[in-house]
Protein backbone atom coordinates (compact mmCIF):
# COMPACT_ATOMS: atom_id res chain seq x y z
CA UNK A 1 0.00 0.00 0.00
CA UNK A 2 2.65 2.55 0.86
CA UNK A 3 4.58 1.26 -2.03
CA UNK A 4 1.79 2.07 -3.97
CA UNK A 5 1.20 5.45 -3.20
CA UNK A 6 5.23 6.87 -3.30
CA UNK A 7 5.09 5.49 -6.91
CA UNK A 8 1.73 7.82 -7.70
CA UNK A 9 3.97 11.00 -6.07
CA UNK A 10 6.81 10.21 -8.23
CA UNK A 11 4.55 10.41 -11.61
CA UNK A 12 2.92 13.24 -10.86
CA UNK A 13 6.26 15.16 -9.65
CA UNK A 14 7.58 13.73 -12.97
CA UNK A 15 4.23 14.96 -14.83
CA UNK A 16 4.53 18.87 -13.81
CA UNK A 17 8.10 19.25 -14.19
CA UNK A 18 7.99 20.30 -17.59
CA UNK A 19 5.14 23.26 -16.50
CA UNK A 20 7.13 23.74 -13.21
CA UNK A 21 10.45 24.50 -15.67
CA UNK A 22 8.79 27.03 -17.94
CA UNK A 23 7.32 29.55 -15.37
CA UNK A 24 9.20 32.45 -14.62
CA UNK A 25 11.17 32.59 -11.31
CA UNK A 26 8.55 34.81 -9.18
CA UNK A 27 11.82 35.93 -7.18
CA UNK A 28 13.64 37.16 -10.00
CA UNK A 29 14.96 40.67 -10.12
CA UNK A 30 13.56 43.02 -12.25
CA UNK A 31 16.02 44.88 -14.85
CA UNK A 32 17.39 47.75 -13.42
CA UNK A 33 18.01 50.94 -15.56
CA UNK A 34 21.66 52.23 -16.33
CA UNK A 35 23.19 53.79 -13.56
CA UNK A 36 20.83 52.15 -10.90
CA UNK A 37 23.05 51.84 -7.29
CA UNK A 38 21.51 49.10 -5.52
CA UNK A 39 21.12 49.85 -1.84
CA UNK A 40 22.68 48.27 0.80
CA UNK A 41 20.61 44.60 1.65
CA UNK A 42 19.32 45.02 5.26
CA UNK A 43 20.90 42.85 8.16
CA UNK A 44 17.19 42.03 8.53
CA UNK A 45 17.16 40.34 5.20
CA UNK A 46 14.13 42.92 4.29
CA UNK A 47 14.86 44.71 0.65
CA UNK A 48 14.65 48.32 0.91
CA UNK A 49 13.50 50.29 -1.80
CA UNK A 50 14.55 53.80 -3.16
CA UNK A 51 12.81 56.80 -4.00
CA UNK A 52 12.23 57.95 -7.83
CA UNK A 53 15.10 60.86 -8.96
CA UNK A 54 12.07 61.84 -11.03
CA UNK A 55 12.20 66.15 -10.84
CA UNK A 56 9.45 67.31 -8.75
CA UNK A 57 7.46 70.20 -10.67
CA UNK A 58 7.49 73.17 -8.54
CA UNK A 59 4.41 73.94 -6.01
CA UNK A 60 3.16 77.83 -6.31
CA UNK A 61 2.71 79.20 -2.79
CA UNK A 62 1.64 82.48 -1.65
CA UNK A 63 4.90 84.32 -2.16
CA UNK A 64 4.97 82.31 -5.82
CA UNK A 65 3.72 83.65 -9.16
CA UNK A 66 -0.42 82.90 -10.12
CA UNK A 67 -0.59 80.99 -13.02
CA UNK A 68 -1.81 83.20 -15.85
CA UNK A 69 -5.67 81.63 -15.86
CA UNK A 70 -5.64 82.89 -12.15
CA UNK A 71 -4.06 86.05 -12.86
CA UNK A 72 -6.35 87.19 -15.51
CA UNK A 73 -8.99 86.84 -13.00
CA UNK A 74 -7.59 88.83 -10.33
CA UNK A 75 -9.63 92.55 -9.99
CA UNK A 76 -8.26 95.41 -10.93
CA UNK A 77 -8.58 98.82 -9.13
CA UNK A 78 -10.80 101.46 -10.69
CA UNK A 79 -9.22 104.13 -12.22
CA UNK A 80 -11.60 106.73 -11.15
CA UNK A 81 -12.03 105.81 -8.02
CA UNK A 82 -8.17 105.87 -7.91
CA UNK A 83 -7.82 108.86 -8.67
CA UNK A 84 -10.63 109.91 -6.29
CA UNK A 85 -8.59 108.85 -3.46
CA UNK A 86 -5.49 110.43 -4.53
CA UNK A 87 -7.61 113.84 -4.92
CA UNK A 88 -8.68 113.55 -0.57
CA UNK A 89 -6.67 112.17 1.92
CA UNK A 90 -9.14 109.83 3.50
CA UNK A 91 -9.16 109.47 7.19
CA UNK A 92 -11.81 107.45 7.96
CA UNK A 93 -15.74 106.16 6.98
CA UNK A 94 -19.29 106.71 8.51
CA UNK A 95 -21.67 104.62 7.90
CA UNK A 96 -25.87 104.50 8.87
CA UNK A 97 -28.97 103.37 7.56
CA UNK A 98 -32.00 106.08 7.21
CA UNK A 99 -35.76 104.84 6.80
CA UNK A 100 -38.87 106.66 5.92
CA UNK A 101 -42.17 104.47 6.92
CA UNK A 102 -45.00 106.96 6.30
CA UNK A 103 -45.39 109.50 3.35
CA UNK A 104 -42.67 107.61 1.02
CA UNK A 105 -40.25 110.53 0.59
CA UNK A 106 -36.99 108.88 -0.48
CA UNK A 107 -35.02 112.17 0.45
CA UNK A 108 -36.23 111.93 3.85
CA UNK A 109 -34.84 108.46 3.89
CA UNK A 110 -31.40 109.43 2.57
CA UNK A 111 -31.42 112.63 5.27
CA UNK A 112 -31.66 110.13 8.26
CA UNK A 113 -29.20 107.78 6.83
CA UNK A 114 -26.60 110.38 6.41
CA UNK A 115 -27.66 111.69 9.93
CA UNK A 116 -27.03 108.43 11.14
CA UNK A 117 -23.76 108.22 9.92
CA UNK A 118 -22.57 111.27 11.37
CA UNK A 119 -24.72 111.44 14.56
CA UNK A 120 -21.93 108.65 16.43
CA UNK A 121 -18.95 110.13 15.69
CA UNK A 122 -16.96 113.53 17.04
CA UNK A 123 -13.65 114.93 14.37
CA UNK A 124 -11.82 116.90 17.31
CA UNK A 125 -8.70 116.64 14.90
CA UNK A 126 -9.63 118.79 12.80
CA UNK A 127 -10.38 121.80 15.19
CA UNK A 128 -7.68 120.95 17.40
CA UNK A 129 -5.10 121.52 14.83
CA UNK A 130 -3.78 117.14 15.51
CA UNK A 131 -3.48 117.68 11.57
CA UNK A 132 -0.71 120.29 10.93
CA UNK A 133 -2.17 122.94 8.42
CA UNK A 134 -5.25 121.32 8.69
CA UNK A 135 -8.35 122.82 10.31
CA UNK A 136 -12.34 122.16 9.53
CA UNK A 137 -12.06 124.28 6.26
CA UNK A 138 -9.89 121.95 4.75
CA UNK A 139 -12.54 118.94 5.60
CA UNK A 140 -13.77 117.44 2.14
CA UNK A 141 -16.53 114.82 1.97
CA UNK A 142 -17.58 112.40 -0.17
CA UNK A 143 -20.97 110.68 0.14
CA UNK A 144 -22.21 107.36 -1.48
CA UNK A 145 -25.74 106.37 -0.93
CA UNK A 146 -27.60 103.28 -1.51
CA UNK A 147 -31.22 103.98 -3.37
CA UNK A 148 -33.96 101.58 -4.51
CA UNK A 149 -33.32 102.44 -8.54
CA UNK A 150 -36.84 103.18 -9.29
CA UNK A 151 -36.90 106.31 -6.86
CA UNK A 152 -33.32 107.43 -7.38
CA UNK A 153 -34.63 110.29 -9.50
CA UNK A 154 -36.66 111.72 -6.42
CA UNK A 155 -33.55 112.33 -4.23
CA UNK A 156 -33.19 116.47 -3.43
CA UNK A 157 -29.57 116.86 -2.76
CA UNK A 158 -29.50 120.61 -1.34
CA UNK A 159 -31.79 118.62 1.44
CA UNK A 160 -29.17 115.96 1.64
CA UNK A 161 -26.35 118.50 1.99
CA UNK A 162 -27.86 120.17 4.60
CA UNK A 163 -27.19 117.43 6.99
CA UNK A 164 -23.53 117.87 7.37
CA UNK A 165 -22.74 121.18 9.29
CA UNK A 166 -18.85 122.03 7.72
CA UNK A 167 -16.81 120.16 5.73
CA UNK A 168 -16.70 120.80 1.48
CA UNK A 169 -18.45 117.94 -0.14
CA UNK A 170 -16.78 117.18 -2.99
CA UNK A 171 -19.04 114.36 -4.48
CA UNK A 172 -22.43 113.02 -4.11
CA UNK A 173 -22.56 108.93 -5.80
CA UNK A 174 -25.83 107.33 -5.99
CA UNK A 175 -25.78 103.76 -6.49
CA UNK A 176 -28.13 100.92 -6.72
CA UNK A 177 -28.97 99.81 -3.03
CA UNK A 178 -31.53 100.27 0.08
CA UNK A 179 -35.01 98.56 -0.32
CA UNK A 180 -38.88 99.09 -1.16
CA UNK A 181 -40.64 97.02 1.76
CA UNK A 182 -44.33 97.21 2.84
CA UNK A 183 -44.63 98.91 6.28
CA UNK A 184 -47.70 96.81 6.98
CA UNK A 185 -50.00 99.41 6.70
CA UNK A 186 -51.45 102.58 4.77
CA UNK A 187 -52.17 105.65 6.95
CA UNK A 188 -53.46 108.38 4.72
CA UNK A 189 -52.72 111.28 7.89
CA UNK A 190 -49.67 110.88 7.64
CA UNK A 191 -49.08 111.21 3.90
CA UNK A 192 -49.26 107.56 2.48
CA UNK A 193 -50.79 107.12 -0.52
CA UNK A 194 -49.32 103.18 -0.28
CA UNK A 195 -47.95 100.93 2.37
CA UNK A 196 -44.12 101.11 0.87
CA UNK A 197 -41.32 101.93 3.44
CA UNK A 198 -38.21 103.23 1.62
CA UNK A 199 -34.79 102.33 3.16
CA UNK A 200 -31.32 104.36 1.91
CA UNK A 201 -28.17 103.09 2.73
CA UNK A 202 -24.84 106.00 3.46
CA UNK A 203 -21.62 106.02 3.25
CA UNK A 204 -19.49 109.33 4.29
CA UNK A 205 -16.03 109.50 3.95
CA UNK A 206 -14.33 112.10 5.35
CA UNK A 207 -11.01 113.24 4.75
CA UNK A 208 -8.74 116.45 3.60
Amino acid sequence: MITHQIQIRQQTMASAAPYASSLPCLTKPRPRPPGFISPPASRSGLHLRTRSTKTRRPIVGAAGALPSSMAATQPTRDVKQEGAEEAMKLLFVEMGVGYDQHGQDITAAAVRACKDAISSNSIPAFRRGSIPGVNSEQMKLQIKLGVPRPVQHLLEFQRIKAVFPYGEITSCEVVDGGMICSSGTCIEAMGDKNDDCYIVNAAVYVGY
